[in-house]
């Protein structure tokens, strides 16, 4: 009989922080931070059904129950360690978590970030593939797959996470050189489309009621981070996705010509397979992707 077993990082975490009386100091004990450390406990708590600590302003104590449990876990910690001490092992295995995302999803927003997740989680190795296939047609397999939805795929669970939407965007240098006040004012500009989304100017013109319209040149790439950079290097305009651009634009190195209209896209979204829908390793980075997508 398969045995019902929690998060075992999680309950590391809570144990540390039990044993200690501390988030912080159990964040210094496991190499963590205090974030990383609250969060396994509230994943633990989610497992169990049940508070285990009560917070009072900066510090937290066990529950009556929690202290139970912790008398009776903690001694079985300490049996793990020594026995894996005298096997020749290290006591922290190593773990790695496979994932597969589009090229342009992972260089513009998943790398920015990816260095907070193994802060968090210094002993979960990530192991990263790029490739547009759908779903259902990729050879390998993988714990998490990024892809655009919601879609529906038998034998996976599917979560959004990031939404996104696409509009005009260029870098100030290339405003400054040529204007651009009203939509009839591309006429003057070089227009960056990217091949896999040919639609995505002719939707945004029509929208403005400029269906015809020829820009003074046109550049066309095959991935869309391309695209991207080719407008924050000031070679024309593109058609930015919102999600994977809102650093560059909070820094200035795109602005966004016109407020609309903004055409919709489809959201960023997690597929895993249903196996694997309760690994420990896949629950903490779904989690992770959620906590940074999602609008706080």
């Amino acid at each position: 009989m398969k045995r019902p077993l929690p998060p075992l990082n999680a309950l590391r975490a809570f144990e540390s922080a039990g044993r200690l009386g501390s988030f912080k100091d159990a964040a210094a004990e496991l190499h963590v931070t205090h974030g990383a450390v609250s969060q396994h406990v509230r994943l633990l708590e989610e497992w169990l059904g049940a508070p285990l600590f009560e917070r009072h302003n900066r510090r937290v104590v066990l529950t009556p129950a929690a202290k139970a449990y912790l008398d009776d876990i903690g001694p079985l910690f300490e049996q793990l360690s020594q026995s894996t001490a005298r096997y020749g092992l290290p006591a922290t295995a190593s773990r790695t978590l496979t994932l597969n995302a589009p090229a342009s999803f992972t260089l513009r927003w998943l790398l920015p970030r990816l260095a907070r997740f193994l802060a968090d989680y210094p002993d979960l190795n990530v192991t990263v593939a790029t490739s547009n296939e759908p779903v259902e047609g990729l050879k390998d397999s993988f714990d998490i797959v990024v892809r655009g939805g919601p879609d529906t795929f038998y034998g996976y669970t599917m979560r959004p996470f990031l939404d996104e939407a696409r509009v005009p965007v260029c870098s100030p240098a290339l405003l400054r050189r040529i204007p651009l006040d009203v939509p009839e004012d591309f006429r003057r500009h070089t227009l960056l489309h990217t091949a896999s989304l040919p639609r995505l100017w002719p939707d945004w013109l029509a929208k403005v009621q400029l269906p015809a319209l020829r820009p003074a040149a046109t550049v066309s790439f095959d991935h869309f981070y391309l695209t991207v950079q080719a407008a924050i290097d000031g070679i024309g305009i593109a058609m930015g996705p919102t999600a994977l651009i809102a650093e560059d634009l909070a820094a200035g190195r795109l602005v966004k010509p016109f407020a609309g209209p903004v055409l919709p896209s489809r959201s960023y979204c997690t597929y895993v397979a249903d196996e694997k829908s309760a690994d420990e390793r896949v629950v903490l980075f779904r989690a992770w992707l959620e906590s940074e997508g999602m609008p706080r």
